[in-house]
């Protein structure tokens, strides 16, 4: 075996998830596939630069065909037919996991991405947690003593497993002297320890695939499942796919994605701060007419969102395929009834815009926000399960319409960019920490939140942006300075040590990557490198 692992994962059960059969699995995902998602990664940068050239989005001339033709996506197996309210969270919590397994929902989104901080105690133990979830034997006891076990009178939700993206590495596993890819490595681990147990419950092998860029990315997605199904015994079309419809580009290629997928897909999903961070990425040599406003400002409602809600909406009922609906990520407040309320009147109007426009389900990120979707989606769907009975033949969105961000509402502003930097820099510290769901101001918040936090300021600096409500033009002086001040404002909010520790070295990345003559393009790949070298320190006190 050429496989080898960096460094022992600390974290309980690690040598039951890491075993040599394990990872001879990982090992032969990575020989088959990992070369194919480089050249895919290659292609996002030339799609990228014909952008930069051309200023603009279109549907692809070549997968006309795919786009016209009669074809269904596999019909859903009978454990996700009904997904009319999903919990989100990470799976390497046990308490977390526990509370969503015992939410009401009927989807769990198990995180092993962007609500996960990817330390490798992190992504293993993320794969024991959801072993143990699948045989029902998870429990918890918190330091404080307080005792966690999965509940017997509700029904569980399906689970869904998230992986990470393709651009993710994993440090800590090494095939012939390579880096091994993230998404392989969570997969790999996840199927082969849990996809068997996931059939004797009556479910399966479930996965959200995230941050594709292309329907080719989801073509070596399906080429995975079919090689790994085989591989273990298992029947062809035992898995199913939900994709993220996260990156621009890839709402240029909803139809060709479930296409690729046809036989494994189950749905896609809109998302909405990744969307935008996307949208930022690939238009940033686009000028003012592509200025988003700030992230307060951009509503689902904005016509650029919603002719993408729609056409996603459109494209999955005329597949067969299930259409989810994006986060509430509202933190009911006990301390402050009012603001509690507030959230709560505010993800019912949500939810009622996404049942209302046909979606079959939507998030949550608390488990007290599951009963305010499930009875927005109840009061539509009545006796029916899903809406894939809503077609929408009256919905004809443009690529111009996908792009009009200039018809957004909104402002830029300086509260806005103080809000961003600070988000940036408490979120990052937070993950730096090991924890990747964080709350910040009652929303739960993960990578994609720094993501697009940072993206517009980087946005912004570039294209000296006049500030609307102080008339100020943003440059690196104007960065640096409300920087150093949101710093201030979180050293006063934290314990020194804990400062010093994380968000120290998290506002220093903040400030590089919003200060760079480059687009970084993921946050969350420099971070990475650092949240090694934390552990590393770490690991020698």
């Amino acid at each position: 075996m050429t496989i080898e692992i960096t460094r022992p994962a600390q974290v309980e059960g690690a040598d039951e998830i890491l075993t040599p059969e394990a990872l001879a699995f990982v090992e032969e995902l990575h020989r088959r596939f990992a070369g194919r998602r480089d050249e895919l990664l290659a292609a996002r940068k030339v799609k990228r630069a014909q952008v930069a050239e051309t200023g603009t989005l279109d549907f692809l001339e070549e997968t006309r065909d795919v786009r016209e033709g009669e074809w269904q996506v596999a019909p859903a197996p009978a454990a996700l037919i009904d997904r009319r309210v999903e919990i989100t969270g990470p799976a390497a919590d046990p308490k977390m996991a526990i509370n969503a397994l015992n939410s009401g929902a009927k989807v769990w989104l198990a995180d092993l991405e962007d609500a996960t901080s990817p330390t490798w105690e992190n992504q293993v133990g993320s794969i024991r947690i959801l072993r143990d979830a699948a045989r029902g034997t998870l429990a918890y006891t918190s330091p404080q003593g307080k005792q966690y076990a999965l509940r017997t009178d509700v029904e569980r939700p399906t689970v869904v497993a998230r992986p990470r993206g393709w651009h993710l590495p994993e440090n800590h596993v090494l095939v012939d002297g390579e880096i091994a890819v993230g998404a392989l490595v969570d997969f790999g681990l996840h199927f082969f320890h849990v996809a068997k147990l996931l059939i004797e419950n009556g479910a399966g092998p479930y996965y959200y695939l995230p941050k594709m860029e292309s329907h080719r990315e989801a073509r070596l997605w399906n080429d995975v499942f079919t090689y790994a199904q085989e591989a273990l015994g298992i029947p062809y079309g035992t898995i199913r796919a939900t994709v993220l419809i996260e990156t621009i580009t890839a709402a240029y290629e909803m139809e060709e994605i479930l296409y690729e997928l046809r036989d494994h897909a189950s749905g896609l999903n809109a998302g909405r701060w990744d969307y935008l961070f996307s949208f930022i990425k690939v238009f940033r040599d686009q000028g003012a007419d592509f200025i988003v406003p700030d992230r307060a400002d951009v509503a689902m409602t904005a016509p650029f969102m919603r002719a993408y809600t729609e056409l996603l909406v459109k494209t999955c009922h005329k597949r067969g395929a299930f259409a989810v609906g994006g986060m509430a990520a509202f933190i009911p407040s006990r301390k402050d009834p009012e603001a509690a309320e507030a959230a709560f009147t505010k993800v019912r109007a949500d939810k009622t815009r996404e049942a209302g426009d046909g979606f079959d389900g939507s998030w949550v990120a608390h488990p007290g926000l599951v009963s305010v979707c499930r009875e927005v989606f109840d009061g539509v769907l009545g006796d029916k399960p899903n809406q894939l009975d809503k077609q929408r033949p009256e919905v004809s969105v443009s690529a111009a319409q996908l792009i009009d961000v200039e018809s957004a509402p909104g402002r830029v502003t300086e509260e806005g960019l103080r809000t961003n930097l600070y988000v940036s820099v408490a979120y990052t510290a937070v993950w730096l920490s090991g924890n990747g769901a964080v709350g910040i101001h009652n929303l739960m918040e993960d990578a994609a939140t720094a993501e697009i936090s940072r993206s517009q300021v980087w946005q912004q600096l570039r294209n000296s942006v006049v500030l609307e409500d102080t008339g100020d033009v943003v440059t690196p002086e104007l960065v640096s300075r409300v920087l150093a001040e949101e710093v201030e404002r979180l050293r006063g909010e934290n314990d020194p040590v804990r400062f010093e520790r994380y968000y120290v070295p998290a506002a220093q990345l903040v400030s590089d990557i919003c200060l760079s003559e480059e687009f970084v393009d993921f946050l969350t790949l420099p971070a990475y490198e650092l949240l090694d070298s934390i552990e590393l320190e770490g690991a020698a006190v």
